[in-house]
């Protein structure tokens, strides 16, 4: 996670877009939720501005207690996946305080820094994958868990509306506040073609509606 922070009292803290990526969510969206429950005196957290293209970008930094506070009340069901990435940066703590005593040394953390970061990419970019195809799901495996077709579910959201773009016709595509809310996200196939999947938190909100509107 590239936004953790060691402050100098050895303190560590997450950042807002770190916490985005936790709860596949709008960084905008996570830092009205953290502004939030700072109005409501449940949180306090920190700013940093981030300088790239375009406009600055405003960070937001929590520590860990109310890293767990902001998730608990993005999307529950990804706290296990916070409490994984708390667990991996304190045991690299230890070896991320490593400071050089000489310029010889400076030069060989820094080799020994790359090495790892080198050999770690591979394993990474595998768990990630493979975390992102536990939590996404096409309507197809969301319609099986209730024993139906995909077409008859996906006939149930056009009705009732607010989840598929209905100017695109070509394929199926999420409204833009569908997404917002946390309920779906695109990816793209092999093939270079939009695909609208569905996260843990939008299967559920599918299950009440198919259950409030009597259809299960």
């Amino acid at each position: 996670m590239n936004n953790l922070i060691i402050q100098k009292n050895e303190s560590l803290t997450m950042s807002s877009r770190d916490i985005a990526t936790v709860v596949q969510s709008r960084h905008d969206s996570v830092k009205r939720a953290m502004m939030t429950l700072q109005d409501k005196g449940l949180i306090t957290f920190t700013r940093t501005v981030e300088k790239g293209v375009g406009r600055p970008s405003t960070v937001l930094h929590v520590n860990k207690r109310d890293s767990y506070v902001v998730v608990a009340q993005l999307s529950p069901e990804f706290t296990a996946v916070l409490v994984d990435r708390w667990q991996e940066l304190e045991s690299n703590q230890a070896q991320t305080f490593q400071i050089p005593q000489t310029l010889g040394e400076a030069l060989q953390l820094a080799a020994d820094q790359a090495k790892q970061l080198e050999l770690q990419a591979p394993k990474v970019a595998f768990v990630d994958n493979c975390m992102a195809r536990d939590t996404l799901m096409t309507a197809t495996e969301v319609a099986s868990k209730h024993k139906m077709s995909a077409v008859k579910l996906n006939r149930f959201l056009d009705e009732l509306g607010g989840v598929y773009n209905k100017a695109v016709k070509r394929s199926r595509v999420f409204c833009q506040p569908f997404i917002d809310k946390g309920l779906g996200e695109l990816k793209q196939t092999e093939q270079g073609y939009p695909q609208a999947l569905f996260t843990t938190k939008g299967e559920q909100w599918i299950n009440e509606k198919l259950i409030t509107e009597g259809v299960i």
